[in-house]
């Protein structure tokens, strides 16, 4: 059978570890590869449940995608008048990536020098605790211990004694590591504010998502109550939102990929945070090699990086990104993003061929 001008995969993506945040726990995620024909470049789009997001449309889109008779683009420029904006962001994203892929293979650079941008130096990434007892939250803190910025979710309904208790217990057997807290926008602003003064003796490095997506307001009046830097996770995916989180006085963004619908995006983004004096940091949903890597090509323009899935997954079947023992992220260096399929036989689900 002859192979569509784009291809699309569903597939499971299986933790090595049950993985449990404030909506929820699950030990799969869901994830769809995208992949031009003749291996001209790669793509992934992948969301969490609790976005609301529906496959199907993304699917339908893919469709579309490949039955244009257009021809794909050339340049960067051309790439998000190709796309639109008619779809869900991940799916925009997905096509976003592999057209940057296939473009720097054409060019023989990396990503980033499609943009001028600085070289992604070496980073060390947080590495993610998910919710769970203290004891197992402890015993996991102890097992990377190589690693030494720890990510540690917190946010559960109901649970903020709890999460006193989870943070005690993990810094008393790792006092040398950087900690950040995710709270997934788990607390209300006035409960948010109750425990993060009761946390700060911890020495927390940032705190990111204190507050529901929609109280900006909210979250800004947590930055106002600490030193530690409010990170916005959740309530960003738009250069608007950027504007109303400046306004907050909230003092950080997460940029990822899915929200904001690819790279140029993402660019934008960092570039309208940097302008307000704002930090950045790269993050990522559960992905594989191909959505990070993508990621890991803006490190040149960031403050901090969230790009630990690879290693929380058991089946990225990509090779080219690489992590230390220390979990510092290498951004491949080949053309585009620079990765290569392990073009192993496993099978990882139903495509559209």
């Amino acid at each position: 059978m002859m192979m569509k001008r784009m291809q699309w995969k569903r597939i499971e993506l299986i933790l090595k570890n049950p993985f449990t945040v404030s909506y929820g726990s699950s030990t799969t995620r869901t994830a769809f590869w995208l992949r031009l024909a003749g291996d001209e470049g790669w793509g992934e789009g992948t969301i969490p449940f609790y976005y609301g997001i529906n496959y199907q449309e993304m699917t339908d889109f893919w469709d579309q995608c490949a039955t244009r008779r257009e021809p794909f683009p050339d340049t960067i420029d051309e790439i998000q008048r190709w796309i639109g904006t008619a779809a869900p962001s991940p799916a925009i994203a997905a096509v976003d990536i592999a057209f940057h892929d296939r473009i720097g293979r054409q060019q023989g650079v990396p990503l980033y020098k499609l943009y001028n941008l600085p070289a992604p130096e070496p980073m060390i990434t947080s590495y993610t605790l998910s919710i769970d007892t203290p004891e197992a939250m402890v015993a996991m803190a102890e097992q990377v211990s190589a690693y030494p910025y720890i990510k540690i979710k917190l946010g559960a309904p109901g649970q903020e004694a709890l999460d006193e208790e989870r943070l005690r217990a993990i810094r008393e057997v790792r006092p040398d590591a950087k900690i950040r807290l995710d709270a997934n926008a788990g607390w209300c602003a006035e409960d948010a504010v109750s425990l993060i003064r009761r946390l700060e003796k911890f020495d927390l490095e940032l705190i990111e998502q204190p507050t529901a997506k929609d109280d900006i307001e909210g979250m800004g009046e947590v930055q106002r109550a600490t030193d530690i830097p409010i990170v916005a996770d959740e309530s960003v995916r738009t250069l608007e939102d950027i504007d109303r989180l400046h306004q907050a006085g909230v003092r950080g963004i997460n940029v990822k990929l899915m929200k904001c619908g690819g790279i140029a995006p993402a660019i934008t983004m960092i570039e309208r945070a940097r302008s307000y004096g704002m930090q950045v940091m790269l993050g990522c949903m559960v992905e594989t090699s191909v959505g990070v890597g993508a990621m890991s090509q803006l490190m040149g323009i960031a403050d901090w990086v969230d790009l630990d899935t690879p290693l929380l997954i058991a089946n990225d079947p990509f090779d080219g990104l690489t992590y230390t023992e220390n979990a510092t992220v290498i951004a491949p260096k080949g053309p585009g993003l620079g990765l290569h399929f392990k073009n192993n036989e496993q099978e990882i689900g139903k495509t559209n061929e």
